[in-house]
């Protein structure tokens, strides 16, 4: 929309044109300021005819080539490392098979709702998120930004595991594995390795070459720079066309881990000390179930693991037909999502109570020899029945002195870890004890990476979706903006490559990208439900699927999901207030990781990334309540789009059509008069003008993709003051809304 002052063009004011107004005419009959409508980029989203006919959307967006590929992308993108190394240690920690069921009501009553919100925005509007929340309503434009910034973040460090995975997989190919065996130095052992254990010695040593804390970096090393840059470059290769080229890279990195997964399970079940892990796991402890904390983190697994408020599931569904049953998918892409995390964690614990016992065994060897040693068993061939009579025997004295260990399997498996510990520790010391030991290695990290890749492609389509919703860069090439941001991203991320990598990556995951997306999430559950409408999206539902969403839908909306959504803020808030935020440093002298708390500048880069991630928010909604346009962006034309008439349309229509004598009144709506069009023209051919159109009340549609520049001028006879203008003049405020999808 291009606004003219005496017929100068000025600048363009970002979805509140009807500011001009408020300016003095010229005096000479006529207002002086004239409004150009021209046909928005995308087609009039929203507007239906009596027979409740849904809009075709952009039909310059892109779109799925089948439902396979739209199907296999949210798979993808939902199904990530989280349910390989976070649900099983949940589940462990939170009263094993018990944990199943606060996670399947989490799942039911608050992953479920929110994921349909989001995935039925995007099919509705056929916009990414910046597009949905400004079209529900422009002071609700800070939602879209801010699941941009969080996402960024996310994006930056999540690319981060995929560098460290490519490191472990180029590995994977040596024999034998370089974490199988210690590294020797002048015939021995080196000292570090012995005092921790292979795997932990190449994990922090060789692949981090970790410093012993957060304020020394270390320098960068190379070798992890050079995997950072792969990893990008192999992101922006996957992402830089968008779903034409993303969509068909997702049919490898969407079905490549189940058949991994699935290897990996035949394999586990038949080794030995399987089904004492997988009894260890699934016991349900029922008494944990009276901990909050078990619900809490049941909550957060759940939202986490669908990737909700990154923005990504909105993008995914603005590519889908208008009649596509996104019902179907969410309940689909639900229960693939919970069988998924449950199938990899019997594959995780089948292989951890394998190495548990491979642990106990080789416990009882040396608690063996010292019973040897000290004439208590005559050989160590004997058989365990006998060597634990002997060891019941012993009193404390004897079994301090002689330095005894601990054999037990329950132990053993309690150790497991979570996150990178589990994947490049834990399990790669399992991996180490498989006969063919590299194979699995390279099974299992392509695994990860396929993994880490699929949800790394929907971020970061979340975020350029967001982008390209800003006008300004609709003129540029996908390409060359993809570029761009994932230079941007590697630039940051360089920090990760540093000897203090790990523990700047463990403070941007527990800060960066909790909060922001947890207040992201409530205000898109406010906005669709409270603000847009419940009975609208309903009713949009239902004109999309034929299917009306009915009781469960209606409660988990409006009262369930923004509790527990609340709940889960109100408990991120007190937990960073409570607690005093630590990071697991290693310490290379001792063998072991040593908690430490961040220093404070660190504290302030993480509460700079908070607010940043939460800022934008109330920001815009006060840039556009008190119309402080000058630093605002047009980023979204849509925007001012009109599709059904509403309150502040039909005013104008009234006014319009039934008061004869406003041809004499020239107020101005800007003061609460008549909209008179004055026409340059008689001729039929000549595109309507606004006002007429709105005079047939044909629905309200102000604009269509295939229209015409459309030309409307407010006359007035008078200066646009109240100081000049007659009492006796003013009607009632004029009001328009910029937005009432």
């Amino acid at each position: 929309m291009t606004t003219k002052v005496d017929g100068v063009p000025g600048p363009r004011n970002n979805g509140h044109e009807m500011a001009p107004l408020n300016t003095r005419a010229r005096g000479d009959g006529t207002h002086g300021v004239t409004i150009m409508l021209s046909p928005p980029d995308r087609s009039s989203i929203g507007s239906r005819d009596g027979a409740g006919a849904l809009p075709d959307g952009d039909p310059d967006r892109a779109a799925w080539s089948g439902k396979m590929q739209f199907f296999l992308s949210i798979i993808g993108y939902s199904v990530g490392l989280g349910n390989i190394w976070r649900f099983p240690y949940l589940c462990q920690q939170n009263g094993g098979g018990a944990f199943l069921i606060p996670f399947m009501i989490m799942l039911i009553l608050e992953g479920i709702p929110l994921f349909l919100i989001e995935l039925g925005m995007g099919q509705r509007m056929r916009l990414g998120a910046l597009g949905v929340w400004n079209t529900i309503h422009p002071w609700l434009g800070g939602i879209g930004i801010s699941s941009c910034i969080v996402t960024l973040f996310v994006a930056i460090y999540y690319n981060v595991i995929i560098t460290w995975c490519f490191y472990y997989f180029f590995n994977s190919f040596r024999y034998p594995l370089p974490w199988a065996v210690c590294p020797q130095l002048n015939g021995t052992d080196v000292e570090e390795c012995e005092r921790s254990s292979e795997t932990a010695y190449f994990w922090y040593r060789t692949t981090l070459d970790a410093a012993p804390s957060i304020d020394e970096t270390g320098g960068f090393k190379w070798w992890i720079v050079l995997c950072l840059m792969l990893s990008w470059t192999v992101v922006f290769f996957i992402v830089m066309k968008g779903i034409q080229s993303s969509g068909k890279v997702v049919y490898f990195t969407s079905l490549f881990p189940y058949i991994v997964l699935t290897i990996f399970f035949i394999r586990g079940i038949t080794l030995k000390g399987a089904g004492a892990g997988l009894m260890h796991m699934y016991t349900p402890k029922v008494e944990k179930l009276l901990e909050p904390t078990v619900w809490l983190d049941a909550a957060t697994q759940v939202f986490y693991s669908f990737g909700l408020a990154f923005g990504s599931l909105i993008a995914f569904g603005s590519y889908n037909t208008p009649k596509n049953n996104c019902v179907r998918d969410v309940l689909l892409v639900s229960v693939c999502n919970a069988i998924t995390a449950i199938y990899a964690s019997v594959v995780i614990f089948a292989i951890l109570g394998y190495k548990a016992t491979l642990g106990v065994d080789r416990c009882i060897q040396v608690n063996k020899h010292i019973l040897v040693k000290h004439n208590l068993l005559p050989s160590m061939d004997v058989d365990n029945s006998e060597y634990e009579h002997v060891m019941a025997s012993l009193n404390e004295t004897m079994t301090k002195e002689w330095e005894f260990e601990k054999c037990s399997l329950e132990d053993q498996l309690s150790s497991a870890a979570e996150g990178t510990g589990l994947a490049f520790i834990v399990f790669t010391e399992a991996i180490v004890e498989l006969p063919g030991s590299p194979f699995w290695a390279v099974l299992f990290f392509t695994m990860l990476l396929s993994l880490g890749l699929g949800s790394q492609i929907g971020i970061l389509e979340g975020m350029l979706c967001t982008i390209f919703d800003i006008d300004i860069f609709k003129r540029i090439r996908k390409p060359y903006v993809t570029g761009v941001v994932c230079a941007f991203c590697f630039s940051v991320g360089l920090i990760f490559t540093t000897g203090a990598g790990e523990y700047w990556l463990k403070m941007f995951d527990s800060f960066a990208g909790t909060i922001g997306l947890v207040v992201v999430a409530l205000m898109e559950m406010i906005a669709v439900i409270y603000i847009y409408g419940h009975e609208k999206f309903t009713e949009d539902i239902y004109q999309m699927t034929g299917i009306r969403p009915g009781l469960y839908w209606q409660m988990t909306w409006r009262y369930i999901g923004p509790a527990i959504m609340g709940c889960i803020l109100l408990s991120s808030i007190l937990s960073m207030l409570l607690r005093n935020p630590t990071y697991g440093a290693w310490n290379g002298e001792l063998g072991i990781v040593e908690n430490k708390s961040y220093p404070n500048w660190v504290m302030g880069i993480a509460l700079a990334m908070i607010v940043a991630g939460v800022l934008p928010m109330p920001v815009v909604f006060l840039l556009r309540r008190f119309q402080i346009l000058k630093v605002d962006l047009d980023i979204h034309q849509g925007s001012i789009r009109r599709n059904e008439t509403t309150a502040s349309t039909k005013e104008m229509i009234d006014e319009d059509d039934d008061d004869d004598d406003d041809d004499d009144d020239f107020s101005g709506p800007a003061l609460g008069g008549p909209v008179n069009v004055r026409s340059d023209s008689d001729d039929e051919d000549e595109p309507p003008t606004m006002g007429k159109m709105l005079a047939k009340k044909t629905g309200g549609t102000m604009s269509s993709p295939h229209s015409k520049p459309q030309q409307l001028q407010f006359k007035n006879q008078h200066h646009l003051t109240p100081d000049v203008l007659s009492p006796g003049s003013r009607k009632k405020p004029f009001r328009m809304e910029v937005v009432d999808f």
